[in-house]
C-alpha cells in the first residue's frame, strides 16, 4: 500500500538506537556523533520504491561521505508477508548492491515506532547537533508499477531519472550551514510491514 512520509518534528532529537548491522555488529546513534550531518533511512529489501533508488542512495552516499555525511540505512519489516525482507536476506541484499553504509535491523520495530517511520524509504536528516533537518523524499522519481491513482495525490513522476535532487539540495544546504529547505516534499513508497501488536494509528 502507498504511504507518504510524515513531515513533523522538526528541530526534534534524533531518538537513540542500537541495532545489530547485517554482520551481527550492535551500532549505535552515538558511535556517529562526530559526523556533521547524519541522514537515517529506513529501506527495506522488497519495497519497489527502495529497489528504484538503492544504487542512487548507494552513490550518493558514497559522494558525500567525504563531505561528513553518515548514512545509515535501517530495515524494521515483519517478514511475515515478504520473507525476503529478513534479516538472512538483508545481509545478501547489503552485499548485491555493495552498499557503503551500515544496514541495521530493527526487529522490534521500537526504533521505527521511535522515528514514526511510516513508509520505505522514509528518511531522516539530522545535523550536527542530531535536531531534525530534513525529512522530505530523496527525489521525484518514482518506479512503474500497477497501482490505481491515489485520490488527492499527484501522479507518480515514472519518466524522471534518480538523481538525488532533493536529498542533495538538503545536505548542501545543512553542510553551508543555510537554513532547511522550506518545501519538504514527502516521501512516497510502501507502508512499513508493521507486526500485529506494533501497527501504530498513524500507519
Amino acid at each position: 500500500m502507498l504511504r507518504l512520509s510524515r513531515q513533523l518534528g522538526y528541530g526534534e532529537p534524533a531518538p537513540s538506537f542500537s541495532l545489530p548491522d547485517v554482520e551481527g555488529q550492535l551500532r549505535n546513534l552515538e558511535e556517529f556523533a562526530e559526523s556533521p550531518a547524519l541522514l537515517v533511512a529506513f529501506i527495506c529489501n522488497h519495497c519497489p520504491f527502495v529497489l528504484h533508488i538503492i544504487d542512487g542512495i548507494a552513490d550518493f552516499a558514497r559522494e558525500y561521505q567525504s563531505k561528513g555525511l553518515q548514512v545509515v540505512a535501517i530495515s524494521s519489516n515483519y517478514p511475515d508477508e515478504f520473507p525476503e525482507d529478513d534479516f538472512a536476506h538483508m545481509k545478501l541484499f547489503a552485499q548485491e548492491r555493495n552498499l557503503p553504509f551500515p544496514y541495521l535491523h530493527d526487529d522490534s520495530q521500537e526504533v521505527a515506532l521511535a522515528y514514526q517511520a511510516i513508509c520505505t524509504p522514509d528518511f531522516f536528516l539530522y545535523d550536527a547537533n542530531r535536531r531534525l533537518y530534513y525529512a522530505g523524499q530523496f527525489d521525484a522519481s518514482r518506479p512503474k508499477i500497477n497501482r490505481p491513482p491515489v485520490p488527492g495525490l499527484p501522479p507518480l513522476r515514472t519518466d524522471l531519472p534518480v538523481t538525488g535532487e532533493d536529498m542533495r539540495a538538503a545536505v548542501d544546504a545543512l553542510l553551508l550551514g543555510d537554513p532547511a529547505p522550506s518545501v519538504q516534499k514527502p516521501s512516497a513508497g510502501c507502508s512499513i510491514k508493521w507486526r500485529p501488536d506494533k501497527d501504530p494509528s498513524w500507519s
